[in-house]
């Protein structure tokens, strides 16, 4: 928590609360490699049988890749950015399985895992909520789901989303922010991001936290959320959901963000999957973010993204008005990936970014706009 926002507390002061939203983490497969301690390199994939592959892939387009790195090599010029803008809240999207398990699940064609060991590459960032409500959790099945959960918990992060029955799956991440405010995030999946629906946690079954995008779905998660909140608190649904590539919001995402808003009391959808930017809507004052995209991964060396410019990432920092929940300020740091490693945009690729999420998120009543400083900025007066 920022002193400032718990200075202007004591002092009576209401102030906005800013919360880091990011995309996709990947710190998996090649990525591990390159870490202190990799793990089993083995795959099954079609094409590639060794993890390591990525690695030389990325060296193919960007150069040498330095073997080991230190923890923090993959978040590059993010963590301090983050330090210095100083969000109160950071919550990130983990994408990968964090064991040792040799048991690929059967029934997926791509599997990742993180070395235990390598942990620390994820602390460095300090993330206050972990969700793990996506179609890579259990890559290695339940074994493997119980390893991530008990890592997570001894390295003091907290992981929302999965857990080893329905309850603790559906436990949201609480976070005081001092002086009784609190920020509640709850990790949810949904099928539409190729979470297989065996893996749907269940009262003695572990697994994700799988909800239905309809009505009725939204209704049910209503009822829930009015059980772990209470009045003040922000609410961040952060929701794995859609496919990986194209800028199209299908009706049923849109209405399940809305009926969030209306019924459920959500003040931010928080939503990942993809792997580039998505639109970004404001509704009823209220922030919407369909697809962060992807932020840290092994894709360096990988064509077919090159339309979406999937090499750039972005980072979302959220300012919300805490007696309305209603978005004062979104600002979007981007990115961009060398030799696996998070660097700050040159100014053509944020004029790219900024153009491109503008376009996109126009018919969400949504305008992005470069600023001085080489960021993005959002506000509710561009409706």
């Amino acid at each position: 928590m920022s002193e400032q926002v718990d200075k202007n507390a004591a002092d009576g002061v209401t102030t906005n609360v800013e919360l880091f939203l990011s995309g996709d983490v990947m710190l998996g497969r090649g990525v591990d490699q390159i870490l202190p301690h990799p793990g089993d390199p083995e795959l099954r994939e079609h094409h590639v049988k060794d993890a390591r592959t990525y690695v030389e892939l990325a060296e193919s387009m960007n150069g040498p890749i330095p073997r080991p790195v230190d923890p923090s090599w993959p978040w590059g010029d993010a963590v301090p950015t983050l330090d210095e803008l100083a969000p109160d809240v950071r919550i990130v999207n983990v994408e990968t399985s964090i064991t040792r398990s040799p048991t690929f699940d059967p029934g997926k064609a791509v599997h990742y895992r993180m070395s235990p060991d390598n942990i620390a590459s994820l602390r460095v960032a300090a993330p206050d909520a972990c969700v793990l409500a996506n179609n890579h959790v259990m890559d290695f099945g339940p074994d493997g789901l119980d390893e991530t959960l008990d890592v997570l918990e001894r390295a003091g992060l907290r992981g929302i989303g999965a857990g080893r029955d329905e309850d603790g799956a559906r436990r949201p991440a609480v976070i005081d922010i001092g002086h009784g405010g609190r920020v509640v995030v709850l990790g949810l999946g949904s099928v539409s991001s190729g979470i297989p629906t065996d893996w749907a946690a269940g009262p003695r079954r572990r697994g994700v936290d799988l909800v239905d995008l309809t009505p009725e779905g939204a209704a049910s998660l209503a009822a829930r959320i009015a059980d772990v909140t209470r009045p003040g608190d922000i609410v961040v649904a952060s929701i794995h959901w859609g496919s990986n590539w194209g800028y199209d919001i299908p009706r049923a995402q849109r209405s399940f963000a809305h009926q969030l808003i209306d019924e459920a009391g959500v003040d931010v959808v928080h939503g990942h999957s993809s792997h580039h930017a998505r639109p970004i809507e404001m509704y009823r004052g209220k922030l919407i973010l369909y697809g962060c995209g992807d932020l840290i991964n092994d894709y360096e060396g990988i064509s077919g993204g090159e339309r979406y410019r999937d090499d750039l990432r972005a980072m979302y920092l959220a300012s919300v008005r805490p007696e309305s929940g209603e978005l004062a300020r979104l600002r979007i740091v981007p990115m961009r990936t060398r030799t696996m490693r998070l660097e700050r945009a040159p100014d053509a690729d944020v004029t790219w970014l900024a153009s491109t999420l503008s376009t996109v998120s126009e018919p969400f009543g949504v305008r992005v706009v470069e600023t001085a400083d080489g960021l993005l900025n959002v506000a509710p007066e561009t409706r």
